[in-house]
């Protein structure tokens, strides 16, 4: 399936010849990338020693640097190690009209921790690499990948002139002359992961660097092509609407009603913000990252409940996000980006005030966004929720329920309040008109991202008091869950 075999040579005429025009055209596409505002990945992997760096400073010369921006995957940061295997490079992919070029990327990741995982594990990252290349893919970041490969003499060749250099034998390690080693084995170690992360959107350019400027002249000739066809594509829409299940859950079956007196709210609440306090110690001590994502009707409490979960626990431990409109950068990125940056690490807790899921209410009903798009939104929610807990992460989500009724009370309420007025704005009650919609999207959306790992906990919320203690007792149980398994 992939050729690591057949290898080019040209003259020094002839790479002068052929380069000429292709830094030009490179040039003129990056400058058509940004004006039609396409995201742009540029993906080199390879064999150590076999050109990633001499092809990629050709790459930059021929592109403007005001358009690009270059990412390094060499030894993970003690930052990178508390955060979720896509973590970093999420947070360093490009945004409209941007082009990210990265050195390295998660297949590499994959491959030098290969000896420490199992079948099942490197099966599911296959699988999340698949998924998240589709996802971008799907959100118009248009990717492209090179592996470069060269022989186990020439490595050997290289690594030897490295050496005797003064000024780069720094480069070589114990470690490359241990992979130049055990060459066959890593080989086909990248040859079972290559085989397995290429679909016929999504194919790999293998190149043989045996001679670099023949790998240069390929390289540059390939992501020309790609470009061209991507940005002359870029207009269509050839994606497949994706069904929605039948709905299984409406909301009309929680029962409202639920209430509790203010003396039991008190003693629970009590209790509640001091094992909660406790919790917050222990997912510490054991590096678990926690996220609490509230969605909820306007009005819902979910400011209010956010307060009184984190009132005793150490604000060095937690980080409350309030998502609004996406500004101007998080509009030029994919809409999930915002929310994989903001990811907590490792024994710390991140609390969502809305979330992701304003792709499937907000944009949906407001028609921010394509129909095509919600729907495959979904699908795309699941996945990223799915790496998060595979990663080791405790992620609950809340639905706040108020009736229709209770809600106007509440805006009512805020209207006559001075201290409560700013909380309501014209957009809560143009929200209200179109409640049937909202109500309509949000069984939707418990009816697809409710999974057997992340399933959504529907609050009732008439009474703040039941709510809020409701929501502590699900946050409590899950944590003393996730401690005892760790």
């Amino acid at each position: 399936m992939f050729d690591f075999k057949s290898c080019l040579n040209i003259g020094k005429d002839e790479y002068k010849n052929m380069m000429e025009p292709l830094i030009i055209k490179l040039g003129e596409l990056q400058r058509s990338a940004r004006a039609k505002k396409i995201p742009v990945l540029i993906i080199l992997e390879g064999l150590d020693a076999s050109g990633k760096g001499a092809v990629m400073n050709e790459l930059l010369i021929a592109l403007d640097p005001r358009g690009y921006k270059v990412y390094s995957n060499n030894k993970d940061s003690e930052e990178e190690l508390l955060r979720p295997f896509f973590w970093k490079f999420w947070k360093n992919l490009p945004g409209e009209g941007e082009i990210a070029i990265f050195d390295r990327s998660w297949y590499f990741s994959v491959i030098k921790n290969i000896k420490d995982i199992d079948k099942k594990e490197y099966k599911r990252r296959c699988k999340e690499i698949m998924d998240t290349e589709e996802i971008l893919q799907n959100g118009k970041t248009m990717i492209i990948k090179f592996f470069l490969f060269i022989s186990k003499d020439e490595q050997k060749k290289r690594f030897k002139k490295l050496e005797k250099n003064p000024s780069t034998s720094w480069r070589v390690t114990k470690e490359d002359w241990e992979s130049n080693k055990n060459y066959d084995e890593i080989l086909e170690e990248y040859r079972e992961l290559l085989k397995n992360t290429q679909s016929e959107t999504d194919r790999w350019n293998i190149i043989c660097s045996e001679d670099i400027e023949s790998a240069k002249v390929q390289i540059f000739q390939n992501t020309a092509e790609f470009l061209e066809k991507s940005i002359n594509q870029y207009e269509k829409d050839s994606l497949e609407m994706i069904p929605l299940k039948e709905k299984s859950f409406s909301l009309d079956s929680i029962n409202l009603m639920e209430s509790v007196n203010r003396r039991d709210y008190k003693k629970k609440l009590r209790k509640y913000k001091g094992k909660l306090m406790e919790l917050e110690h222990e997912i510490y001590e054991k590096r678990i990252p926690v996220v609490l994502a509230y969605e909820g009707w306007d009005a819902a409490g979910k400011g209010g409940n956010i307060k009184r979960t984190v009132d005793r626990l150490d604000p060095r431990g937690y980080d409350v996000i309030p998502v609004a409109a996406p500004n101007d950068i998080e509009k030029k990125h994919h809409y999930l980006w915002r929310f994989w940056k903001d990811f907590p690490k490792g024994g710390h807790i991140t609390i969502f005030d809305r979330t992701w899921y304003g792709r499937v209410l907000v944009e949906r009903v407001e028609g921010f966004c394509k129909e095509k798009d919600w729907h495959r939104a979904y699908q795309e929610i699941n996945s990223m929720e799915s790496q998060w807990v595979d990663d080791g992460a405790v992620i609950l989500k809340f639905w706040l329920h108020i009736s229709k009724d209770e809600q106007m009370r509440r805006f009512r309420e805020r209207e006559k309040i001075s201290y409560k007025s700013w909380k309501i704005t014209d957009e809560d009650w143009r929200n209200r008109e179109k409640w049937d919609l909202y109500k309509e999207a949000v069984e939707d959306m418990i009816t697809m991202t409710s999974t057997e790992d992340v399933k959504w906990h529907v609050i009732p919320g008439n009474s703040k008091r039941y709510a809020r203690l409701k929501v502590m007792e699900i946050i409590i149980e899950e944590l003393e869950k996730a401690v005892r398994k760790k």
